[in-house]
């Protein structure tokens, strides 16, 4: 049943050896990522990937490969990243490819690349992995977006690279994968400043874009390459010796079909409600091997159960959310034994100053983001022997309500973890225990002295459970509610639940979201653009676009 709005589905597991677009070296403690994209290898059909123009299956590998930097070669401190042709770094994400591409696949793209990104960034602050852009070219649009995100941008300065931002100009869109947001809350550049690039298709180049803050570093062509060491050494210099680590194979993650959906060894996906519903369920398994030291856990590796099942939650959300567009709403459902679960929080607790143990835990804390950045309905449901504690509490924490059972012949229970204390915060750089209770911030500890095991009593006392009824009640409870969300418009929710799941403090990442969700799901539908003679549809035709020039 899957209906990708590529007319396809996506499969977001690949392996360097399968690499179309990207070549990955590495050498001691640096790596090198060559953008040298295959334009003839499109994710779909119907457009050419021309200089080093970007779509999906780009972005697929580019994430691949810097989650294959963090688990297999951790002793890495500094990845570069430069353009494989002449003059050019990338023109950006594929305009024949926006153009022909559905709305919701233009705003999943968008997201997805947000989502790599901020990794990026992330790897730098958690991982101690720092990025180093070197433009050899011209960098336009999401080439520049990506840029944004390193550490250090090194540009040439041979007279015609420039650094750019053609989206507002040209396409009548905006960059969309965080471009303006990055432009002045992470580097600072002047807003009047920033107006001025912003609308120059051309960009600015040379010693404008270093004086502007666009770029950090300038280098003529013939010092290109000591320039780009140079600075290779600078962020390795602020990076502890790794070189004692030895990583662990990420091995795939695999999935098979089942009658009414997928599965994978411990998360099931059915759909349900005419394919209106996916029932996602996460299953603890019986006695596994809880890791007794960090030595026991980097052996047990992508086999450790709490890192496998994260994995495949992942997988399951990124297959959710672009080859499943008639899904509305996700029942979230745990089964198992909270002790597991409390164990495997344990282990990630005391031996969180490993580097692996340090891994999964801001891998678990990407899925878990990845979770509240869903844009389906998310109702998670904690019946008899469900499993949320500690890490999956947090899943329930993050969905828009939590059905709490309260049966005294079948108890609910629950418990927090170590990892509850603020291991995961979400992009508001809060708790999702702070984000739920923002106007009662007493409740917040409160709850986290509560010890051991607690019934769903308690959890309704703490403020936990949405609602809680009977075992009389549930099941019609549970009925009229699915039955009335799936009923809803499905922009409307959209647009509820990206303003209700991120109360309290605005950051850089918040913004980002916010911005994609609301401005860029409207633009990208605005006749300015994707009209008949909108600007994204005339681009590279003789045909001049039209506006209509009232502001709204």
């Amino acid at each position: 049943m899957a209906e990708s709005a590529s007319m396809a589905p996506v499969d977001f597991r690949t392996h360097p050896s399968r690499y179309c677009h990207w070549d990955l070296e590495i050498s001691a403690d640096r790596a090198t990522l060559t953008m040298k994209v295959d334009e003839e290898q499109p994710l779909n059909e119907g457009y050419v990937l021309k200089l080093n123009s970007y779509d999906l299956g780009v972005d697929i590998e580019l994430a691949d490969a810097y989650q294959r930097l963090r688990w297999e070669h951790p002793e890495v401190k500094v990845v570069t990243i430069v353009g494989g042709l002449d003059r050019i770094f990338c023109s950006g994400a594929n305009i024949m490819m926006l153009r022909s591409s559905t709305h919701a696949f233009k705003v999943n793209f968008c997201k997805f690349t947000n989502e790599t990104r901020l990794y990026i960034e992330e790897a730098s602050e958690s991982s101690h992995l720092k990025t180093l852009v070197a433009l050899n070219g011209t960098a336009s649009g999401g080439g520049y977006e990506l840029a944004l995100a390193a550490d250090r941008i090194l540009l040439v300065d041979d007279r015609s690279s420039t650094v750019a931002f053609p989206e507002t100009p040209l396409l009548a869109v905006l960059p969309g994968t965080g471009g303006l947001t990055r432009l002045v809350d992470k580097r600072f550049v002047r807003r009047d400043r920033a107006d001025y690039f912003s609308t120059l298709a051309e960009g600015i180049k040379g010693k404008r874009a270093v004086e502007w803050n666009l770029v950090d570093d300038l280098a003529p062509l013939s010092k290109f390459t000591d320039e780009t060491l140079r600075i290779g050494d600078e962020l390795a210099a602020t990076i502890s010796d790794k070189s004692g680590r030895q990583g662990i194979e990420l091995k795939a993650v695999e999935s098979s079909s089942t009658e009414t959906g997928f599965k994978y060894e411990y998360v099931e996906v059915a759909f349900s409600h005419e394919g209106r519903v996916a029932e996602l369920c996460l299953r603890v398994p019986e006695n596994p091997k809880q890791p007794k030291s960090a030595a026991e856990a980097r052996d047990l590796g992508c086999e450790w159960w709490i890192l496998k099942m994260f994995r495949e939650l992942d997988d399951a959300l990124l297959q959710l959310r672009i080859n499943y567009l008639d899904i509305g709403l996700i029942l979230l459902r745990t089964q198992g034994s909270i002790e597991t679960v409390l164990a495997a929080d344990a282990s990630l607790d005391e031996f969180a100053d490993d580097w692996f143990v340090n891994e999964v835990r801001q891998q678990l804390k990407r899925v878990l983001k990845r979770y509240d950045m869903m844009a389906k309905s998310l109702f998670a449901l904690a019946e008899e022997g469900s499993a949320f504690a500690g890490t999956l509490l947090e899943l329930a924490l993050a969905s828009d309500r939590f059905y709490v059972l309260t049966d005294p012949d079948f108890p609910v229970a629950m418990a927090f973890g170590p990892m509850n204390r603020g291991a995961y915060p979400m992009g508001n750089g809060l708790t999702r225990l702070e984000s739920r209770f923002l106007g009662e911030p007493e409740c917040v500890g409160q709850a986290l002295e509560v010890e051991g095991v607690f019934d769903a009593s308690r959890a309704d006392e703490l403020g936990l459970s949405t609602i809680a009824p009977d075992e009389i009640d549930w099941e019609d409870e549970l009925r009229v509610a699915i039955e009335e969300r799936v009923s809803f418009s499905p922009d409307a929710l959209t647009g509820m639940e990206a303003n209700l799941r991120f109360a309290g403090p605005e950051t850089m990442e918040t913004k980002i979201f916010g911005r994609l969700t609301a401005w860029q799901n409207w633009i990208f539908q605005r006749p300015n653009a994707v009209g008949e003679k909108g600007a994204l549809t005339c681009y590279g035709s003789p045909v001049q676009p039209e506006f209509d020039y009232k502001r709204t």
